[in-house]
């Protein structure tokens, strides 16, 4: 299973619904990946998929300053599992895989 793409993802938290973009890469047999969300760009960390189970970590200053880790099971084009800052409870995540833009012909 590949989760290379661009999967848009909401996470429920106390202070509401926070929308954010995660892309992942292959990058010769490592995953990678990049989240976009609150007007900042971070680098995902320790990206890992064993079977259907997703995690990574990510550090963000916006809209507070939080070290997260998601732990995700992926279901062909969706994704769903929680998000953990330190001693605060997980949040609910929940995502769906954008689907690749289709080349034009010509």
């Amino acid at each position: 299973m590949s989760v290379a793409g661009t999967w848009d993802l909401t996470i429920s938290t106390p202070i509401g619904r926070i929308r954010a973009t995660a892309e992942f890469r292959d990058e010769d047999g490592t995953l990678t990946g990049t989240a976009h969300g609150a007007g900042e760009e971070v680098p995902l960390a320790d990206v890992a998929l064993e079977g259907d189970r997703l995690t990574w970590r990510q550090a963000i200053t916006k809209p507070m300053r939080l070290n997260l880790a998601f732990t995700m099971t992926v279901d062909g084009e969706r994704m769903t599992g929680t998000a953990k800052a330190g001693r605060l409870p997980s949040s609910k995540v929940t995502g769906e895989r954008r689907a690749a833009p289709v080349a034009a012909k010509g």
